[in-house]
């Protein structure tokens, strides 16, 4: 086994504090990729109970998501739930799906691929106090980030594709809000972003342009 295996091994190990499997692991080109156990797609608690129990917290435990916790969250936020379109659990307008889901953690800053539902290491840093402008987002383990790729959106004004990749951000954290409700977990979506400084942390693409966070972990005991 290569030395880069092993160590991408430690880190999944290191990132839910648990043995993971099923965990498949490659490298290519240097980059590494963490694919994500199959999302449970059954169960969780009925969707009036979920809207119910919906809200935003802001105090977070530092314990880290299990794998399979972390797999389930991203693809209801995101995922493919119709394979044979490639179509998402999120709606966009003319089905560009021009969000991209980042996962910063303390072991680095990750990108959401759904077709493959793996996460790519972007970045070894911890970049989470970046994130936003509030304390607790340095220590929670999981704040997404939603980055619209304008490139994606064949049609329209800048204004436009600034009001479709707000719409599409918007949906994606509804989703992350639901799953939470039925999981216990605690979130906010938050747009106390310094995004010069975060767009330049991610090392993004003129076109790239980040729409919004959210912070996701177990509520503060």
């Amino acid at each position: 086994m290569r030395l880069s295996s092993i160590l991408f091994i430690a880190l999944a190990i290191f990132i839910t504090g648990s043995i993971l499997m099923p965990v498949s692991l490659f490298a290519a080109q240097e980059t590494q990729v963490l694919k994500l156990p199959e999302p449970q797609t059954e169960g969780g608690k009925p969707l009036m109970q979920c809207l119910k129990a919906r809200q935003s917290g802001r105090e977070f435990s530092p314990d880290k998501l299990q794998l399979q916790t972390l797999s389930n969250l991203l693809w209801a936020a995101y995922g493919i739930n119709r394979p044979d379109s490639g179509k998402r659990t999120a709606p966009s307008a003319s089905n560009w799906q021009n969000i991209e889901l980042y996962v910063a953690t303390a072991e680095g800053l990750f990108l959401y691929e759904a077709k493959e539902h793996a996460l790519v290491q972007v970045l070894k840093e911890d970049i989470r106090a970046v994130s936003g402008t509030q304390d607790f987002v340095k220590t929670a383990p999981v704040n997404l980030i939603y980055v619209g790729d304008y490139a994606r959106i064949s049609r329209g004004t800048d204004e436009d594709k600034r009001f479709y990749s707000g719409t599409h951000a918007a949906f994606i954290s509804q989703n992350v809000y639901l799953f939470c409700a039925s999981e216990g977990l605690a979130t906010v979506v938050r747009a106390s972003i310094n995004r010069e400084e975060l767009a330049k942390a991610m090392k993004l693409r003129p076109e790239q342009h980040i729409i919004l966070a959210q912070t996701v972990g177990y509520p503060k005991k």
